[in-house]
């Protein structure tokens, strides 16, 4: 496992600039498709207008990296379902709130009355449970590696606590399986990955290992300073054999966090998940472990979500498999804004669409 170039820098702009020159020499003229897989870095390459730095030929595209953006709408039904009951609390990040479920919003459900309270962390919800023994406190529990440890320790504390009036609709995915769905589907010609920094911290650089053994595909963990973005660039177009480096050494250990690792693996299991644009992935969800069962909301509430529906004319799952770019929807910037969305990819901090929308002067 090497270090990626640019690791070291400063981050400012002389920096900035003499990275894209190294990333301008290194692709020779070469036409290279990359793809970060991360909302943060989504957000910060649109930020800072880094694709107006690239060479010719070098692309850069986003795909599956944003949570919210890739919850599939069936599950969002759902929670719509949970919001509608009287004896329950929904809790939810923000982000959630403004996403289009098939027929309404969590937001919409609130102004008619519907319960829904915006936590910042999943043990804010176990608290607010605590203090409301008299009603139903369900926590949607979304996010990649990163946020899964957190919920599973605030699942782990109302266990302790004994707060049984707590219960999480399970909707976390794992990171590396839908780059194997990417790269078998064949839609998309990927010459490499910026690979998640912060899914890393957890999972270290070797759980994409897969990449370069068996798909002949490199990557590089990148930090979300833009000479972090452009030195990731800048080491894959180096790279004469595919491989996994680290280019975000001050954060990533190579073995990651063994003991998020380990509390996630007490609590949760591997299931099959459905994401936005990608379908059912096979074991790229997480469930609660039998131990944990008594507070999994699909066991404690029957609701029926009704048949899903995809909203007319959005094609937020093609941005997320890096087909098209967010203004290549005719809905983009018209119909579908950050004030009016229409795809969960406009409303997100970390959603494709939402970043370029708000810095489309700089992409």
């Amino acid at each position: 496992m090497s270090e990626a170039p640019g690791a070291g820098r400063t981050g400012g702009a002389e920096d900035v600039r003499a990275v894209a020159a190294e990333l301008a020499a290194a692709a020779g003229g070469r036409t290279l498709s990359y793809m970060e897989v991360c909302g943060t870095h989504t957000m910060a390459i649109a930020r800072h207008g880094l694709r107006q730095l690239l060479p010719d030929g070098v692309r850069l595209v986003s795909g599956p990296g944003c949570p919210v953006c890739v919850t599939a709408i069936g599950d969002l039904d759902r929670a719509v379902a949970y919001a509608r009951l009287p004896q329950v609390t929904l809790a939810t990040f923000g982000d959630l709130v403004r996403v289009p479920a098939s027929r309404t919003t969590l937001a919409e459900e609130r102004a008619a009355g519907a319960d829904v309270k915006v936590v910042y962390s999943a043990l804010d919800a176990v608290d607010l449970a605590a203090a409301v023994p008299e009603r139903e406190v369900v926590f949607i529990g979304i996010g990649f590696e990163t946020t899964a440890p957190t919920v599973a320790a605030a699942l782990i504390a109302a266990r302790d606590r004994d707060v049984r009036n707590f219960s999480v609709l399970c909707l976390h995915k794992t990171m590396p399986a839908p780059l194997r769905t990417l790269l078998e589907a064949g839609e998309t010609p990927l010459d490499g990955f910026i690979l998640p920094g912060h899914v890393s911290v957890i999972t270290g650089p070797e759980a994409f290992s897969f990449l370069p053994a068996e798909y002949g595909v490199g990557g590089v963990v990148a930090g979300f300073e833009p000479d972090d973005v452009l030195g990731a660039l800048l080491a894959l177009a180096r790279q004469e054999t595919p491989a996994i480096e680290n280019g975000y050494v001050r954060a990533v250990h190579p073995h990651g966090n063994v003991v998020a690792r380990q509390i996630m693996d007490k609590v949760f299991v591997p299931c099959d998940a459905h994401w936005r644009g990608l379908g059912e992935i096979a074991g790229s969800g997480l469930a609660l472990a039998p131990a944990f069962a008594a507070f999994d909301a699909q066991e404690r509430f029957t609701v029926d979500p009704g048949e899903p529906l995809e909203p007319a004319g959005c094609r937020c799952g093609e941005v997320l498999r890096g087909l098209i770019d967010p203004s290549d929807c005719g809905l983009f910037g018209r119909r579908c804004t950050p004030q009016t969305p229409i795809g969960a990819c406009m409303v997100s901090s970390e959603g494709a669409c939402a970043a370029h929308f708000r810095f489309r002067d700089l992409v």
